[in-house]
């Protein structure tokens, strides 16, 4: 079953928290409330739409991931990514590197310039990353899953370091709960666990059970990750597996009032009913208006037109203007165009459940020749060979 089709619970199922039900998520000094993370992901979660989220109530909103080559490198895309905005606090950032050497020097650069909180991507699936021997292909050699998490903690000093990671490569290769037990070895803060193997991609269900399995088996916090479409869903889970927050992925997208949903909830409170479509114009403007800021006007509208589909995706009225959303190239023509859309529009059931990206397919991983025939090897995978586009490789990146 795709995740859009994920059966929703029975209304009397959906209770708002009751006093005292669930603490602040705590991180090394840090103390995250409400327990519910923004996930890292490539090409969404740059400054502005953590803006959005943060202030519609996400307890932490985390960068998109930030490759250590690139970095290293100075390249312009990577360096943008990697710089907060005013006021953000607490600055989150997810890091990517399969080289204890380059994780080092750029978790403490970052460090030295104000994030309060690093997370390590070991879950992308990305066949470009994982047949390079990155991303979820790093947890199946737990010592070199080891020495990364021991560099990054060690630079990191008293900033807590968390990672990410998914329940392995696919049914017959999970590679979890050693992850768990290297991350509670190594000083880790805290662990998120997509409940989905690198096989499945984004198909099927999260599976709640690996995350209550994680949670009995480490003694640090454990994040859940997945199929968190609407508020009921991040209770459930915490209810359901024993987890100390959750992670929001592709239910916010074009949607970051989720948010204001779920921290109502988690004080006790009724959500509000998601917004008509005349309360989601000025957000989905001032998204744009700060795409624009931070990428300049080119690249800022470029992004903005698949914010267009997010936000108005299952309204009826937009379906006439997607060909000309899609074009879009100036905000005074976005907001032209948004004008004639009907404001007393409400926001279709049908489309709270129902997934903007990543559509639901699997895949068979790729991994390097001969991976598999040395799990507890500690050495670095090769980086990408040299004729690589840095910036084309920096994009093809996911969050995991």
């Amino acid at each position: 079953m795709a995740d859009s089709e994920s059966p929703a619970r029975a209304p009397s199922e959906r209770a708002p928290a009751r006093t005292g039900e669930f603490s602040p998520l705590p991180l090394g000094s840090l103390s995250v409330w409400p327990p519910v993370v923004l996930a890292p992901m490539a090409g969404v979660t740059s400054f502005p739409f953590r803006r959005l989220c943060r202030e519609f109530g996400a307890g932490l909103a985390v960068s998109e991931m930030i490759t250590a080559r690139g970095f290293r490198e100075g390249n312009p895309t990577t360096l943008a990514l990697a710089r907060g905005g005013p006021g953000e606090r607490p600055r989150s950032v997810q890091v990517y590197g399969s080289d204890p050497t380059d994780v080092a020097p750029m978790v403490a650069a970052l460090v030295e310039d104000g994030v309060e909180h690093v997370d390590m991507n070991f879950g992308c699936p990305v066949p470009k990353v994982t047949r390079q021997g990155g991303g979820s292909a790093i947890p199946v050699r737990p010592r070199l899953l080891a020495r990364l998490v021991r560099a990054a903690v060690g630079a990191a000093g008293a900033v807590p370091v968390t990672i990410k990671i998914r329940k392995g490569i696919d049914d017959d290769l999970s590679t979890y709960l050693d992850s768990g037990r290297v991350a509670v070895e190594e000083g880790a803060a805290a662990i998120g666990l997509h409940g989905r193997t690198a096989a499945q991609l984004y198909s099927g269900r999260s599976d709640r059970d690996a995350i209550a399995r994680l949670v009995s088996a480490v003694s640090i916090p454990v994040l859940g990750n997945g199929d968190i479409w609407e508020w009921h869903d991040g209770l459930e889970m915490m209810r359901e597996t024993g987890c100390a927050g959750v992670i929001v992925g592709r239910g916010c997208l074009g949607r970051p009032w989720l948010f204001r949903e779920l921290a109502a909830a988690f004080e006790g409170e009724r959500p509000p009913t998601p917004p008509a479509m005349g309360e989601i114009v000025p957000i989905l403007l001032r998204h744009a208006r700060g795409l624009v800021e931070f990428f300049g006007a080119d690249a800022g509208m470029r992004q903005s037109r698949k914010w267009c589909a997010w936000y108005t995706k299952g309204f009826s009225g937009a379906r006439a203007l997607r060909a000309e959303l899609m074009r879009v190239s100036t905000l005074a023509e976005l907001a032209a165009l948004l004008a004639r859309l009907d404001p007393a529009e409400p926001f279709p059931r049908a489309a709270l459940r129902t997934s903007r990206a990543k559509r639901g397919r699997t895949q068979r991983v790729r991994l390097p020749v001969g991976y598999l025939d040395d799990r507890d090897s500690d050495r670095p995978p090769r980086s990408p060979r040299g004729g690589v586009d840095l910036e084309a490789y920096e994009r093809s990146l996911c969050g995991g």
